[in-house]
């Protein structure tokens, strides 16, 4: 199993409350559309709360801002995600994602990876 993650700040237009009010009532439910294309097993998202423990956390490691939430999309294989990605309809859905994100999502400032879970 392995996971695709993405570290999102939200559009400079947008107050906090709003990158996620569309992110969760929008965006998601446009990717859950079509999860299958993609042959998605989960997909989750991490939303940014606000609370001082956020600002000491930074403060005391020396951190970056913190991002306004993180997406979690998880695929059986490294393989099947490319094979999803790069098929016709994939490539058709990704322009779709990408035209949307860009209505609330700040891609200069957000950050993506591919990644393998370890739970202990």
């Amino acid at each position: 199993m392995i996971k695709f993650i993405m570290c999102c700040t939200r559009h400079p237009d947008m107050t906090r409350e709003q990158f996620q009010d569309y992110w969760l009532n929008n965006h998601a439910l446009l990717f859950q559309k079509f999860a299958d294309t993609y042959k998605t097993k989960r997909y989750v998202q991490c939303h940014t709360i606000d609370t001082p423990l956020n600002a000491g956390i930074r403060e005391s490691r020396g951190m970056m801002q913190e991002y306004d939430g993180v997406a979690e999309v998880w695929f059986e294989s490294e393989e099947e995600l490319m094979s999803a990605m790069s098929s016709p309809e994939g490539e058709k859905l990704g322009a779709v994602l990408l035209e949307d994100e860009n209505k609330f999502i700040d891609h200069a400032k957000s950050t993506a990876l591919i990644a393998k879970e370890y739970e202990l």
